[in-house]
């Protein structure tokens, strides 16, 4: 199992720090456009990440050159 990187109880808005590990506010723009990326939730106008859903989609990156399992 993966480390999670993402605190799951937490809701992280595009402005916080933490999400650069994703990409700039561009980036998460684009990939909610796309319909790629993370989930994602809507607060009104406000776009919101629930912990759960980046440590989820880290882990689906996850490529092993090495072809061994987790």
């Amino acid at each position: 199992m993966m480390t999670k990187i993402y605190d799951d109880d937490r809701i992280y808005f595009p402005e916080d720090p933490e999400l650069r590990v994703l990409g700039d506010r561009e980036k998460l723009a684009q990939w909610r456009h796309r319909m790629t990326g993370p989930a994602f939730i809507r607060i009104g106008r406000r776009i919101g990440y629930h912990g759960t859903d980046l440590n989820a989609y880290l882990s689906a990156q996850r490529v092993d050159p090495n072809g061994e399992a987790a």
